[in-house]
C-alpha cells in the first residue's frame, strides 16, 4: 500500500488541481503520468449546466472517436435468420434470440456493448431490469436498435462510445489509451466534446460545458480550461 501511496504522490507532483490547463498541457501531463503496468485508459468528465431528472435536460447521443478507443470491444447482437447472419459476417461476438435472452437472464453477460433489430425488441425488452442498469439496454438514440446490424456492430468495434448524464450532470467516457499519441488523443476527446454540445438539451439554461477534466485510470485528475476543448 505505501509502494502505491508513493506512486500516487508522484504522479501528484507539480499538478495545480486549482489551475485550468490548456487541453494540449494537461494530455501531456497525463500521458507522462500513466506509469501502471497496464496500458490506462484515459477518461474524460464533462460537468454540464442540466438537472437530467428533467425530460427535457436530458443528454445522450454517441460519438466515433476518430482514432478508436484502444479497447477490444465484445457485442451482442438479438437477431434471426439474415439478419443474424450479417451480424456474424460483421463480427458480432455473440448472435442469438430467445437462447440469448434467457442466458442473459441467467446473469451471463459476455459482452461490452448490445444490438437489437427492431423486431427482437417485444424479447429484449424483457431484460431491461438486467441491461438498463448497466447502460447496455439497446435504443434507436444511439442506434443500437437497427436494421443494419452490420453498421452497428462495425461501428461498436471502431470506435463507438455510448454517453449519458448522470444525476449529477456529468458525462464521462473513456476517450483512448495512454499509449496513443497526443495529437490523437487530442482529436479523440475534441470529437467527444463536439458530439455532448451537438446533444445539448432544449431545456438547457446558462453556461452548459461547465467544468472539464481528464484522467488515466491510476493517474491523477487534471483540470481543464473548457475554451481549449471547443471548436478547433
Amino acid at each position: 500500500m505505501a509502494k502505491i501511496g508513493k506512486r500516487a504522490r508522484a504522479a501528484r507532483e507539480d499538478i495545480d488541481r486549482n489551475k485550468l490547463y490548456a487541453l494540449d498541457e494537461a494530455i501531456s501531463l497525463i500521458k507522462s503520468r500513466a506509469t501502471a503496468k497496464f496500458d490506462e485508459t484515459v477518461e474524460i468528465a464533462l460537468n454540464l449546466g442540466v438537472d437530467p431528472r428533467h425530460a427535457d435536460q436530458m443528454v445522450r447521443g454517441v460519438c466515433m472517436l476518430p482514432n478508436g478507443t484502444g479497447k477490444s470491444v465484445r457485442v451482442a447482437v438479438f437477431a434471426r435468420g439474415d439478419k443474424a447472419d450479417e451480424a456474424k459476417a460483421a463480427g458480432a461476438d455473440i448472435v442469438g434470440a430467445e437462447d440469448l435472452v434467457e442466458l442473459v437472464q441467467g446473469g451471463t453477460i459476455d459482452f461490452d456493448r448490445c444490438i437489437a433489430t427492431p423486431d427482437m425488441m417485444p424479447l429484449v425488452g424483457r431484460l431491461g431490469k438486467v441491461l438498463g442498469p448497466r447502460g447496455m439496454m439497446p435504443n434507436p438514440k444511439v442506434g443500437t436498435v437497427t436494421p443494419d446490424v452490420a453498421g452497428a456492430v462495425s461501428d461498436a468495434k471502431g470506435g463507438a462510445v455510448q454517453f449519458r448524464v448522470e444525476k449529477a450532470g456529468i458525462v464521462h467516457a473513456g476517450v483512448g489509451k495512454a499509449s496513443f499519441e497526443e495529437g490523437k488523443l487530442l482529436e479523440n476527446i475534441k470529437a467527444f466534446t463536439d458530439a455532448v454540445m451537438k446533444a445539448k438539451p432544449t431545456g438547457a439554461k446558462g453556461v452548459y460545458l461547465q467544468r472539464v477534466a481528464v484522467t488515466s485510470t491510476m493517474g491523477p485528475g487534471v483540470k481543464i480550461d473548457p475554451s481549449t476543448v471547443l471548436g478547433a
